[in-house]
């Protein structure tokens, strides 16, 4: 196969790559803008290979999605290309609107006009895949629900409802166009190449500068966290095995509290570097003294929890990390590849975060 891949260049998108490249012979066109979150070097240790082309493209360029297509003649699409950041879509609603919403109107009228000039076997065998969020489905009010493929969606925040909107308009597609098309929606990502606005990583690098950890609220809110390698298997699994016109929710069966979350990155963070070893912090006993608790976010969802048992049942996907060591490799990849994370923590990233947390007033 040739998969043509939106977003490849970000966190995930750059996870399903390396996959694809790694562990299949099929080839992959990664279309990517390169905004802030886009990272080429996620891609260094397989941009060499003859299976993989880079194309620099904005999802919202008709025409340049027309040549993309056209020219390299794609045998399935993997939309992943989207604003992501729920602090960001608070703070300015617009890209998200344009990227997840117009964005993905654009790229599924591009890849219908192809689709529909396929010959009739090609036709019959390409998938539209679009890759989207549990946050879609609002927050869990009880304690032992999980979301499934059929829970109403009840988005709180811009970033949420513009993902919300995308998944129906590819669902339209479906029913209107009969363009083939599959969803997914997963929990929380972490691991390797994360951008370092998100939990996980802001944790790791504030630590290792000194620098205050941000806690929002309590940090009681539960999340189910998802190794990013193990996503992208599942990613791929849907794309190549999954049923056309359905859903599929991917889950790593790890629920935990943020400020769990934080408490067991400072514990690893003490045994693999020492706060006795880090001029930045020597002075404390523990990477935990950094901690703050700051005020929450507006609309903040208390509890994401995924029943990834259809993706079990009928694909024979399970997550192969537990959080215990997915995160482990998650701190020790930090520790080892500060070059990556020199080069991504631009001025832009830095001012962005002073904006998001200087406003936040520290609570009890």
């Amino acid at each position: 196969m040739k998969i043509l891949v939106t977003g490849g260049a970000g966190f995930i998108g750059s996870a399903v790559i390396r996959h694809i490249i790694h562990n299949t012979a099929d080839s992959v066109v990664n279309l990517d803008k390169l905004t802030y979150a886009g990272n080429p070097e996620s891609l260094a240790e397989v941009s060499d290979s003859e299976r993989y082309v880079f194309e620099k493209v904005d999802i919202c360029d008709r025409s340049e999605l027309d040549r993309v297509l056209r020219e390299h003649q794609p045998d399935a699409v993997m939309h992943l290309a989207a604003e992501s950041h729920v602090d960001r879509s608070i703070d300015g609603p617009a890209a998200f609107i344009e990227t997840n919403i117009v964005g993905t109107y654009t790229l599924l009228e591009a890849t219908r006009q192809y689709w529909q000039g396929l010959a009739a076997v090609r036709k019959a065998s390409f998938r539209f895949h679009h890759i989207s969020t549990d946050e879609v489905y609002g927050d869990l009010e009880g304690t032992d629900d999980l979301f499934v493929e059929t829970t109403p969606y009840a988005p709180s925040s811009p970033y949420s409802a513009s993902k919300a909107s995308s998944d129906h308009l590819v669902r339209a597609w479906l029913r209107t166009y009969g363009l083939p098309i599959l969803i997914t929606n997963c929990s929380n990502n972490y691991g390797p190449y994360h951008f370092p606005e998100k939990l996980i990583p802001l944790v790791i690098l504030n630590a290792l500068e000194g620098k205050r950890l941000p806690v929002y609220g309590k940090g009681n809110q539960i999340r189910d966290w998802l190794y990013v390698e193990d996503h992208a298997r599942a990613l791929y699994k849907v794309v190549t095995e999954g049923q056309v016109g359905e859903t599929y929710n991917i889950g790593g069966h790890n629920e935990k509290q943020n400020i769990e979350v934080v408490h067991t990155l400072c514990d690893l963070l003490d045994e693999l570097r020492p706060v006795g070893a880090n001029s930045f912090v020597k002075h404390l006993s523990s990477y935990k003294d950094l901690i703050s608790y700051v005020q929450d976010r507006p609309g903040h969802d208390l509890r994401y929890a995924i029943d990834a048992s259809k993706i079990q049942r009928e694909l024979g996907w399970t997550p192969e990390e537990t959080f215990e060591s997915g995160i482990r490799k998650t701190v020790e990849w930090y520790l080892y590849n500060p070059e990556w994370v020199a080069h991504v923590k631009s001025g832009s990233y830095q001012q962005w975060l002073d904006k998001n947390y200087r406003s936040r007033t520290t609570t009890a």
